[in-house]
């Protein structure tokens, strides 16, 4: 079985380090039509540099057009998705019916995937899409193991499910919020939510107008709708059974580093439980790896039943390692790598270097130079190309790692 790995890019950067990090395929947004309207996103030149390296590495691009359009929205969508078509995106991913009958009337050979924003959460929704047209059906993330088998056994046989696996949670269904657009005029269906969700809330009785009741949790206050993260990676066998084809990460607005390390520990996890299933067993490690990466509490969401905890007490991330540099370039003869700094990092700090291919190591940084060839003790600029010298032979894409909490200034 053909078991899809499928990562956020919000960018270029990302999806080129999703790509490497090992990811079958990217969604990615493109200037307009797309939930993630503050993420980076790519403009058409971008987009046809993404297609490129993508697929020169075997890898597919499915690009997002899943706002709930209003009438203006619409203006410019035929031209837009005929675009998309024409420079060979791998699918569009889609929630507004409106939208979908755009896609099949400009370009009818466009393959078209249905966003979890329209709500799949029985066997005849996703007949009801694939009759229509659709290869592919992203199921609500309300959804058990035990419903997903179901949809599998009953669904057309050839129609494809994809389930998100790792990320954040919206706390709203599906992520049909209106939340933000109340309170701040920014339309999450549209692109632009403010995350209201994440709001510190205070309790009034109708009665006593004015007055503000803090709901304590902690000496922080309590955040009565924030989500944890969904983490999966612990139950890779019971995802591969229930029939989910498409493993989905969630985050076009996060990080590369968090793409990298997310995207290589569930590809290490998915291959070496297809590999050997009657041999199987999950290594620590996997979690540890994704644990590293700017995260809320993990829990499995609803994919055991209905949880009993989907809330917690804070909206603080829990972030215990930075990415401090990216390698550019490195020269065998000289042994000599060319890094971009992410984060500060000083002369004697030890770093973990993380790769796309094997196991991460670590490195002392004895001595560094800035691009002008002059030692120097830190890296305090953003985006400063500094060098660094070691035996180890690096690759572009490779990250440098440090623990927070040594050094932090």
């Amino acid at each position: 079985m053909k078991i899809e790995l499928l990562a956020p890019a919000g960018n270029l950067e990302k999806l080129k380090v999703a790509v490497l990090y090992g990811a079958d395929a990217v969604y990615i947004g493109g200037e307009a039509y797309s939930l993630r309207a503050m993420a980076d996103n790519f403009d058409l030149e971008d987009m046809k540099k993404g297609l490129k390296f993508a697929h020169e590495h075997g890898a597919k691009v499915y690009v997002t057009v899943n706002i709930f359009a209003h009438n203006e929205d619409l203006k410019g969508m035929p031209i837009y998705i005929k675009t998309l078509n024409d420079i060979g995106v791998d699918a569009i991913i889609v929630s507004d019916p409106g939208v979908f009958s755009i896609v099949k009337e400009v370009a009818p050979d466009m393959e078209v995937h249905i966003s979890t924003q329209a709500n799949n959460t029985n066997y005849k929704t996703c007949e009801f899409w694939y009759k229509l047209g659709a290869k592919r059906v992203v199921l609500a993330r309300e959804l058990s193991l035990k419903e997903i088998k179901e949809i599998k056994k009953m669904a057309p046989k050839d129609l494809e499910l994809e389930a998100f696996v790792h990320g954040a949670m919206c706390i709203s269904y599906s992520g049909r919020c209106l939340l933000s657009n109340y309170m701040t005029y920014r339309d999450a269906n549209r692109g632009a939510c403010a995350h209201p969700c994440r709001y510190k809330y205070y309790l009034v009785e109708e009665k006593r107008p004015g007055q503000y009741f803090p709901i304590y949790e902690d000496e922080r206050g309590t955040y009565i709708l924030n989500s944890n993260d969904l983490c999966m990676i612990e139950h890779i066998p019971e995802l591969v059974e229930s029939g989910i084809t498409s493993f989905k990460i969630e985050g076009r607005m996060k990080s590369s580093y968090y793409v990298a390390t997310v995207v290589k520990a569930y590809r290490q996890a998915i291959d070496a439980y297809l590999e050997d299933k009657d041999n199987y067993k999950f290594n620590p490690k996997w979690l540890e790896e994704v644990s590293k990466a700017s995260h809320r509490e993990f829990s499995t969401g609803f994919y055991f039943g209905k949880p009993q905890k989907q809330i917690y007490s804070t909206s603080s991330y829990i972030r215990t390692h930075d990415v401090v540099g990216i390698v550019v370039d490195y020269d065998e003869n000289s042994k000599v790598a060319t890094i971009e700094q992410r984060n500060k990092i000083f002369k004697g700090d030890m770093v973990e270097i993380l790769t796309p291919k094997g196991d991460n190591f670590t490195l002392t940084l004895e001595h560094m130079w800035n691009a002008e060839g002059e030692e120097i003790d830190s890296t305090p600029h953003p985006q400063m190309i500094y060098k660094i010298k070691t035996d180890k032979k690096l690759k572009p894409y490779d990250m440098l790692v440090k623990e927070k909490g040594d050094k932090d200034e």
